[in-house]
């Protein structure tokens, strides 16, 4: 369904496009096609000045501030990472406007500042993308519906490592937390409800 309103005060909120994450395979989008359409969003957003933020997750080299609980998965445990594996992208990176908010969880709300940020600002919708889909953006787009703010999902403007989760994600459990559409719908609603 396309996207049917943006609130007066919408924030873009791009999960985890950071240096360590884009060399990924991805799917059903490249991280390129994914990276352009998100710059042309926040540039949108930020031509409207209309708050931008860049979510980031990092984490103890030794592990300590791991997630802690049991699950079916294997833990990676430690794992050494380059320098500057955490840092945002190039292409999103150095606007003093915008907001960075650096997790150690899947989802950006738990253990942030975000949802302090985007209240002081008056904020009351998000558009969300990044990566990956089922993981961060689905885990931050629970929490936000959660706090009661109304989400939208560019669903072009994100992606995963499997094509089945993404899909599984925008059909079955994005339509329950909010709106979906396009980079397109939400680039042409946020020009006609400016």
């Amino acid at each position: 369904m396309p996207v049917s309103t943006l609130d007066p005060t919408t924030a873009l909120v791009v999960i985890d496009l950071q240096n360590a994450l884009v060399p990924m395979d991805t799917a059903p989008y490249s991280v390129a096609e994914v990276v352009a359409r998100n710059v042309e969003l926040a540039e949108a957003f930020r031509g409207h000045r209309l708050p931008v933020v860049l979510v980031r997750v990092t984490s103890a080299a030794d592990g300590a501030d791991a997630v802690p609980g049991r699950t079916d998965a294997p833990s990676r445990g430690p794992v050494a990472r380059p320098e500057g594996w955490d840092e945002i992208i190039p292409e999103l990176s150095g606007h003093p406007g915008d907001i960075v908010v650096t997790k150690r969880n899947r989802g950006a709300f738990h253990g942030t500042d975000l949802d302090l940020q985007l209240r002081r600002r008056g904020v009351t919708q998000i558009v969300l993308t990044g990566i990956a889909t089922s993981a961060g953006v689905e885990s931050t787009a629970r929490a936000a519906h959660d706090h009661g703010y109304h989400v939208t999902l560019a669903t072009d403007a994100m992606t995963d490592t499997d094509p089945e989760t993404h899909r599984n994600s925008v059909e079955r459990i994005f339509p329950r937390l909010g709106e979906t559409g396009t980079t397109a719908d939400v680039l042409k609603t946020l020009a006609a409800t400016r």
